[in-house]
């Protein structure tokens, strides 16, 4: 007995592990620590990042190391010119025995003129790293309001599960009150069975019911990075706020001067503006400041020791000049892409904030509608109701008016939600955030 205790204790324990309360803001938050697109929009900041610092490196000396050590075998050496000490007439190899050599050297160049190709190289990495950076942006906000989506779907789905278990557990005591009156002759056995129909009915709905909300609640843990076995229960405190919204030109000016994407694409027409200018500079020819040191020594012949040079060295590729055209061209065609790409995004801005906008407004409408048709549905199952008792409607009246009942609490409900998820749809669009309490 203490043994089935133990585990019915160990059972209860378990499921209560398993049952997490889930604000939005904390959804919000870990959808944003667990994204995978997030991490892969942080990734290509660091690459951005990276190729800005090698942008900027570019400016530095280089510095260049060399050196070699060679055994050799016994050569001819023929020298025409006296050696020192020696006597007169030509040297003779068996004077000089040479079997190794070995030197070093250094070497240092600073670009002092590269035709601004430099310059505008760092400049054009900097604008890329930024939009990189916006690119994420956008990608965060899209996180935030696929998590809203997903928090209110769940919402939606578990507000529709408890729903129909009230009225699966009215149709149950229905069809025992009416059984009851069938068995005393008070009903007909007809009427008993329209109420076994329904029974049957919002059984079957409480199995789709469940269905849905499974499915959510497994997706919302796989988008939170939770143990797909817990149950989420969620604060629905929120539901039914009004929101002040500004107009419709308003809420564009905002999208246009806030969002992320479109101030990635301006970004990017920057960076091919100075790509541009890069790309001209090969016309120009480079200077650089060049220094060395060289040290040699071969054993018995000769030994070179602090062999300074500096100097200025000025290069140019004459075959630039019917060569760089193309390059020059293909940096203009990408600036015209990322113009006209600006525009059809400005286009689509506008076309997003109309539709976030009625939806929006739709959506309060409806809150309206439906608060009302579940005012009228209550009333009119109560007075069917009270006519049922009194003989003055039939078992189908009332099984009709206790669907429709039904049907508009759900309707009432699915409508708050939706316009949580439309208002917040509608700061997204813009560019916008809402203040919540998810880490910055």
């Amino acid at each position: 007995m203490g043994l089935m205790l133990a585990l019915l204790l160990s059972a209860n324990n378990l499921q209560a592990q398993q049952t997490r309360q889930l604000s939005l803001d904390e959804a919000i938050q870990l959808g944003l620590d667990n994204s995978k697109n997030l991490k892969v929009s942080q990734a290509k900041i660091d690459q951005a990042a990276a190729e800005l610092s090698e942008a900027k490196l570019r400016q530095y000396p280089d510095l260049k190391v060399s050196g070699s050590y060679l055994r050799v075998n016994q050569p001819n050496v023929d020298m025409k010119v006296k050696l020192g000490g020696s006597g007169e007439g030509s040297g003779s190899s068996s004077e000089i025995k040479v079997d190794q050599v070995a030197y070093g050297m250094a070497t240092a160049s600073v670009p002092l003129f590269s035709g601004l190709r430099i310059r505008n190289g760092i400049e054009s990495a900097k604008y890329l790293k930024r939009a990189a950076e916006l690119d994420a942006q956008q990608d965060k906000d899209e996180v935030i309001q696929n998590t809203i989506a997903a928090y209110y779907n769940l919402y939606k789905a578990q507000a529709a599960l408890g729903l129909v278990q009230e009225n699966l557990k009215q149709a149950q005591q229905r069809v025992k009150d009416f059984s009851s009156l069938e068995q005393n002759g008070l009903m007909a056995r007809n009427d008993l069975l329209k109420a076994q129909l329904q029974e049957s009915n919002v059984e079957l709905a409480l199995v789709d019911a469940e269905h849905n909300s499974d499915i959510a609640n497994f997706n919302m843990d796989l988008m939170l990075g939770l143990d797909e076995q817990t149950e989420l229960k969620l604060d629905a405190s929120g539901l039914g706020r009004t929101y002040k919204i500004e107009s419709l030109q308003a809420w564009e000016d905002k999208a246009l001067s806030s969002r992320s994407d479109y101030q990635a694409v301006q970004q990017r027409q920057l960076a091919s503006q100075s790509g541009i200018k890069a790309a001209k500079g090969e016309y120009y020819p480079s200077l650089a400041l060049s220094g060395g040191y060289v040290a040699a020594n071969i054993p018995n012949f000769l030994t070179v020791t602090n062999a300074l040079n500096v100097g200025v060295g000025l290069s140019y590729n004459i075959a630039s000049l019917y060569k760089n055209g193309a390059k020059v061209k293909q940096a203009k065609a990408q600036e015209q892409q990322l113009h006209w790409s600006a525009l059809e995004l400005n286009d689509g801005i506008r076309m997003q904030i109309h539709q976030a906008y009625q939806n929006y407004l739709e959506s309060v409408k409806k809150i309206e509608v439906y608060r009302k048709a579940v005012e009228q549905a209550k009333e009119n199952y109560r007075i069917t109701k009270n006519k049922y008792d009194n003989a003055l409607v039939n078992t189908t009246d009332l099984l009709d008016a206790d669907v429709a009942q039904l049907q508009a609490d759900i309707n009432y409900e699915y409508a708050r939600a939706d316009a949580e998820v439309a208002i917040n749809k509608l700061y997204e669009t813009a560019g916008v955030a809402r203040e919540t309490n998810v880490k910055k």
